[in-house]
């Protein structure tokens, strides 16, 4: 007999359409050969702050997503703060960045640096 199928877990990570077109746009131009690692540090009033930064390679402490035929790392501490996230990415009149749609954050900080679960 076979064993019962696996169901899929969700996915760690998801991007959003933007997400997906900034993130091309950076793999395509100087960050090419890169990937995009997202972590969490400890930082801010609320405790935690997401932290983005750019890997060669993937670190054995790192789960590898795929979304949209886009590869990006997380750091495994950060897993269990981020399942269920999106990342967006907005441009505003003066700022433009990636941003994150957290279903486990319990609140923000005033300053919108940090957040808790």
């Amino acid at each position: 007999t076979n064993p019962p199928a696996r169901r899929a877990l969700p996915p760690l990570m998801q991007l959003s359409d933007a997400a997906a077109e900034r993130l091309r746009a950076l793999y395509a131009g100087g960050q090419a050969g890169k990937l995009l690692r997202v972590a969490v540090r400890t930082r801010g009033c609320s405790g935690m702050a997401y932290d983005l930064g750019w890997a060669d390679a993937p670190a054995p402490t790192d789960e590898v997503v795929t979304d949209k035929g886009l590869t990006l790392l997380v750091d495994r501490k950060a897993t269990l703060f981020l399942i269920g996230t999106t990342m967006d990415y907005e441009a505003k009149a003066m700022s433009a960045g990636f941003t994150f749609v957290n279903p486990n954050e319990k609140g923000r900080c005033g300053c919108g640096e940090s957040f808790h679960v």
